[in-house]
C-alpha cells in the first residue's frame, strides 16, 4: 500500500497520523479538540479504531492537550518518554524556556494565558519510552521513534524509512513562532538539540515535518547547524 500521510489540525499543532500497513498518530494537540480529531479524520480513509498507537513527541500542553480523549475514541496505546510521563499522567502544565529574544515575549504571554485558557486531561502513559527508542514494525510502520533531547529531556522524533521526520518542535516554520523554517524558539538545552538534530541527519531524515508550520527539506536544517 505505501506510506500515507493524514494531517490533523489541532489547535496550533500539526498531528499527523501515518497509514501504511496499520496506522499510528503523532501528537495529541491542544486540550478540547476532541470533536476537531472527530471531524478531520473523518476526512481521511483511516477508520479512528486503526490507530493503535499515538506517539506525544513532547510533553508540552499543546501536544498533548487532547490524548486522553484521542485514546478514547481509537483505543490507541499512549506512548511518550518516560522522562515526561508524569506530565501526562498528572496533567502537569510545564512551559519550556527561551532561546530567542521572540520566545521571551512569547513565552511571557504564553505562561500567563496558557493556565488561564487550557485544563489538561490526564492520561494514561501505556507505552513509557526511552532512550533507545521503539521499532514501529509491531504497529504496521516501516520506521521508528528516535529519543530527540533538546526542546525538552524527552522529545522524541517519529522517523520512517522513507526518511520522514516528524520532529515535535525540534523546529518550527510559521506565525507565532517562526517566519521561515529553522530551530525552534523554546528548548531546554539548545546544543542537546543541534545534537539530536545531527543524529537524526545522520539516520537518513530527509523530509521535516514540524509540529508548527509546513513540511519542508532536511537541507534546511543542515545549513542551520553549518
Amino acid at each position: 500500500m505505501g506510506v500515507t500521510i493524514h494531517q490533523i489540525h489541532l489547535g496550533l499543532d500539526r498531528c499527523y497520523v501515518i497509514q501504511d500497513q496499520g496506522a499510528i498518530m503523532i501528537d495529541g494537540g491542544f486540550p478540547g479538540k476532541a470533536s476537531a480529531f472527530r471531524k478531520a479524520i473523518a476526512q481521511t480513509p483511516v477508520e479512528p479504531g486503526e490507530i493503535q498507537l499515538l506517539v506525544l513527541t513532547h510533553g508540552h500542553f499543546d501536544h498533548v492537550g487532547s490524548a486522553k480523549e484521542i485514546g478514547e475514541i481509537t483505543g490507541a496505546r499512549v506512548a511518550i518518554h518516560r522522562a515526561e510521563k508524569e506530565w501526562v499522567e498528572r496533567a502537569l502544565m510545564v512551559l519550556p524556556p527561551a532561546v530567542t529574544t521572540w520566545g521571551h515575549v512569547f513565552g511571557t504571554a504564553i505562561k500567563l494565558v496558557a493556565p488561564l485558557l487550557f485544563r489538561i486531561p490526564p492520561a494514561q502513559v501505556d507505552v513509557v519510552l526511552g532512550d533507545e527508542g521503539l521499532s514501529l514494525a509491531e504497529y504496521g510502520i516501516q520506521g521508528r521513534v528516535v529519543h530527540t533531547p533538546g526542546h525538552s529531556a524527552g522529545s522524541v522524533t517519529v522517523l520512517l524509512e522513507t526518511g520522514d521526520a516528524f520532529v515535535g518542535c525540534m523546529a518550527q516554520n510559521n506565525l507565532p513562532f517562526r517566519l521561515n523554517p529553522g530551530l525552534p524558539i523554546f528548548a531546554e538545552d539548545l546544543e542537546t538539540l543541534k545534537e539530536s538534530w545531527r543524529l537524526l541527519l545522520d539516520q537518513g531524515a530527509r523530509t521535516i515535518y514540524p509540529s508548527h508550520g509546513n513540511p519542508f527539506p532536511a537541507d534546511v536544517m543542515r545549513k542551520a547547524l553549518s
